[in-house]
């Protein structure tokens, strides 16, 4: 390859391509689904598709909300949220909880999905998902760039204090992550992939 057959671009002077290529790069990205809570009681549940894990010991999760959202204040009000698995059987249901509304409103009725209690945070998680994180608050932080200047955007860090798995997706002992169908964010502002089984590949680590 030669250097003209690169798109090369400095993202401060715009990418000059149909849609940003930044986040169609750093794909599939799994998919932050966050239930909260707020000092008054309102339940709010979004999807956020920078997310990601950070740490074994303590496990910690994060993703990263652009601008101040309902779900970060809630946050920051309560020290707590559940993560919840997206998986291709609620993806419509995951996208309708996407929608901007007021706080007061619940997302788990705008998709018609069934909010249950959790063991260890006041927060509830989606019944019909696989799986879920019971979290409490780590750090919130707003981030910045090179030249230290503030952005519009704040990472929101949470350790894991309790798991909820369906056993339907334990095989001797070994949780089976294609079985579950989870789907995961890709570029522009509705592409997503599904992992499937059929998928996957292993390979031995060298060391």
């Amino acid at each position: 390859m030669t250097e003209n057959d690169l798109h090369y671009y400095e993202p401060a002077k715009g990418h000059g391509l149909k849609h940003d290529p930044f986040n169609a790069i750093i794909a599939p990205r799994p998919i932050g689904w966050i239930s909260s809570r707020d000092a008054k009681g309102h339940v709010n549940l979004a999807p956020y598709s920078f997310f990601n894990a950070f740490c074994y010991h303590p496990p910690i999760i994060g993703f990263s909300s652009t601008n101040w959202k309902d779900t970060v204040e809630n946050i920051k009000q309560t020290k707590e949220f559940v993560w919840n698995l997206a998986t291709m059987d609620l993806a419509q249901q995951m996208n309708a909880t996407a929608a901007h509304v007021a706080p007061e409103i619940d997302e788990f009725e705008i998709a018609g999905l069934t909010a249950v209690p959790c063991r260890l945070v006041n927060v509830p998680r989606v019944a019909e998902s696989p799986v879920a994180f019971e979290c409490r608050l780590s750090d919130i932080i707003r981030l910045k760039g090179a030249d230290g200047k503030e952005a519009e955007a704040w990472l929101t860090l949470g350790e894991v204090v309790a798991v909820h798995i369906d056993k339907a997706f334990i095989k001797d002992g070994v949780y089976q992550t294609g079985l579950a169908r989870p789907i995961v964010r890709a570029g522009r502002r509705g592409d997503y992939f599904e992992i499937k089984p059929e998928n996957m590949f292993e390979m031995v680590r060298p060391d």
